[in-house]
């Protein structure tokens, strides 16, 4: 996601396939999502996934996608609900 970052509609087929919003995505307690006011509820969808897109580092991961599904692999139990 840092040498080939996703575009914007590769997240939003992510967050279709696991029924996830895009504040789902975020890593909350990275520097810059403080930074970058996205702890204010208010945002919209498309400004949290512009940011994503701009600034790698805040999409939580892993990411795993299995048969159609997709989950955020934290915490773990996640992940195994897809075997």
């Amino acid at each position: 996601y840092f040498l080939e970052p996703l575009r914007k509609e590769d997240l939003v087929a992510l967050l279709r396939k696991g029924a996830l919003v895009p504040r789902d995505l975020l890593r909350t307690r990275e520097k810059s999502y403080r930074e970058m006011g996205l702890d204010d509820p208010n945002l919209d969808d498309d400004t949290i996934l512009d940011a994503i897109v701009a600034e790698p580092g805040l999409l939580q991961r892993p990411i795993v996608e299995r048969s159609g599904r997709v989950v955020i692999g934290r915490p773990l139990e996640n992940v195994r609900k897809l075997f």
